[in-house]
């Protein structure tokens, strides 16, 4: 009984421990809300999905970047879906786009998912994933406003896209 006591009491101590790492998603991921003033969705969706087709292949790879290796799984004016394959280690990532009108706008959910079950922490390549598809597409404008925090996306305060 002594032993299944002192069990418990290592569980409580490890998991108080552990609490502060859990500002982030229980698995690597990110959401992000983008809302877009005046871009139509049509625009945005031509746009990212462009920017996901320039990115295919391993050619971006080459500078040790990751603005490469996407894959568009399926693609419609409300929603895309893609793959997203880290080039050193062929980790793959989920990705899923939906749009929908706001007013003369856009308003644009985006997620990004690591496939591998275990991953907890990313440095940020969930967000990076999403990130490189609107810089590529050349949205990182003025008209454009993001949503996101740790709590939504792995390691959002620590990302560095120009790494991922």
């Amino acid at each position: 009984m002594a032993s299944l006591q002192f069990l418990l009491i290592l569980s409580v101590i490890g998991l108080s421990a552990a609490l502060p790492a859990l500002q982030y998603p229980i698995h690597a991921s990110c959401n992000i809300q983008w809302t877009f003033a005046t871009t139509s969705c049509d625009k945005v969706n031509e746009a990212l999905y462009a920017a996901a087709n320039k990115m295919q292949g391993t050619t971006g790879c080459d500078d040790g970047s990751e603005k490469c290796l996407y894959t568009v799984e399926s693609h419609s004016a409300s929603k895309m879906t893609l793959k997203h394959e880290t080039p050193k280690k062929h980790y793959k990532d989920d990705l899923t786009i939906t749009f929908s009108a706001s007013g003369s706008g856009c308003s644009v959910k985006a997620a990004s998912t690591s496939e591998t079950w275990y991953a907890y922490l990313d440095d940020g390549t969930n967000y990076c994933n999403l990130e490189n598809l609107l810089t590529v597409g050349g949205l990182k404008t003025s008209d454009v406003t993001e949503q996101t925090s740790d709590s939504q996306c792995t390691q959002y305060s620590s990302r560095d896209c120009s790494k991922y």
